[in-house]
């Protein structure tokens, strides 16, 4: 079998920015303040300030980056809270954990974010059933482009709803030149190592527009803690995001807008080359993508891989079976008319390399496969 090349290389930036990284590195080493040090607090103003966003808070991972925003704003027992099915597990995991149920909700088809008309059905679902009290919308933004939120705000303030951006895979991508922030409530950032930017672990940060509602994600990130250490006003979690990350964080953030570029470029040359010979991403008018991940549809998902693997081209399937499929999540309440979309892509994407380093002959070797797949295809 040929050589794979890598899916993301994370060595590759790594020599990129080795000196940089040494150096902020070695600064934490020498000044001992591992937990909550001033690299922590730069990197919260600057990541607010990058998406114009009042208050930003880091974390200790993606998943508790969403469950604070929940609790501070006191989402919990008889909630309903909106999510889509085709997507991570944490999104709606974290629904639960606070007592809220979670209501999954399709996507659009060529997008695979939020369908507003879904979430529209599944709110006035709920309203009819009258158990639950539609409270908040976790809106995904996967594989690095932004939901509809123009829409889904206007649905939310309908309902007296907050709006959280799921924006894991897509801190830096916009809509008409504004990031999420501009319309949800609190905006969510993983620093999962795969992410467009990651940490050398686990990290996670919170956006928020509400002081009060960053002053309890505060207090609940720090186990509770009150107005003065070892006071406690709340039961909470321990969720600081270590000084040593912060510091890597902040050199990656340095180079995080020369390496949107480069994504987009990898995504421009992966357009033009495979052309029609599969499905391959539309982004919605006006918006911008991080291309977390360069995600096609196929009719022949195994078929499709098994042929570029044996090419030395690298896939990946996000997300195989959606979450209202999955045991935990089975008798948790879905949209009427179920979730075609979702049950139809689930089968059917797959994602290609992509990273800022992708180098143009590895690319080559991913459009060249697909171009002889399609070839076979049509010969057959």
């Amino acid at each position: 079998m040929t050589d794979m090349i890598p899916f993301i290389d994370l060595g590759a930036q790594r020599d990129r920015l080795r000196s940089r990284l040494d150096a902020a590195i070695g600064q934490v080493l020498d000044s001992g303040a591992f937990i909550l040090g001033p690299q922590v607090r730069e990197l919260e103003a600057r990541l607010a300030d990058l998406a114009k966003a009042p208050h930003g808070l880091a974390c200790a991972n993606g998943t508790d980056a969403i469950v604070l925003p929940l609790l501070s704003m006191g989402i919990g027992r008889g909630d309903a809270v909106f999510v889509p099915s085709f997507t991570f597990a944490a999104s709606a995991e974290v629904v639960p954990w606070t007592r809220a149920t979670p209501v999954f909700v399709d996507v659009d088809p060529v997008t695979y974010n939020m369908d507003p008309e879904s979430l529209k059905a599944a709110i006035e679902m709920v309203k009819a059933e009258g158990k639950l009290r539609p409270a908040c919308v976790i809106a995904v933004d996967l594989f690095g482009q932004m939901a509809n939120y123009p829409a889904i705000r206007e649905i939310c303030d309908q309902h007296g709803m907050k709006l959280i951006a799921d924006a894991a895979q897509a801190y830096g991508a916009t809509l008409n030149g504004k990031s999420a922030i501009e319309w949800a409530d609190a905006l969510t950032i993983s620093f999962y190592p795969a992410k467009p930017l990651g940490c050398y672990g686990d990290g996670g940060a919170v956006l928020v527009k509400d002081a009060k509602v960053r002053d309890l994600i505060k207090s609940y990130q720090v186990h509770g803690e009150g107005r003065e250490r070892y006071e406690y006003a709340r039961i909470g979690l321990n969720s600081r995001l270590d000084t040593l990350q912060a510091a890597i964080l902040l050199v990656k953030l340095d180079a995080f807008a020369e390496e949107l570029v480069l994504r987009q470029k990898a995504a421009d040359a992966y357009q033009k080359g495979i052309g029609n010979a599969v499905k391959t991403p539309k982004l919605a008018e006006g918006a911008t993508c991080t291309w977390a991940q360069y995600t096609v549809e196929v009719d022949d998902r195994d078929g499709f891989r098994a042929f570029l693997a044996e090419r030395g081209v690298p896939t990946a399937v996000y997300y195989p079976i959606p979450l209202h499929m999955q045991a935990p999540y089975a008798d948790f309440p879905v949209a009427p008319g179920g979730l075609p979309v979702t049950m139809k892509v689930c089968d059917r994407v797959v994602s290609l390399p992509m990273h800022a380093d992708i180098r143009g002959e590895d690319q080559q070797r991913v459009i060249d496969a697909i171009q002889a797949y399609a070839a076979e295809r049509a010969a057959a």
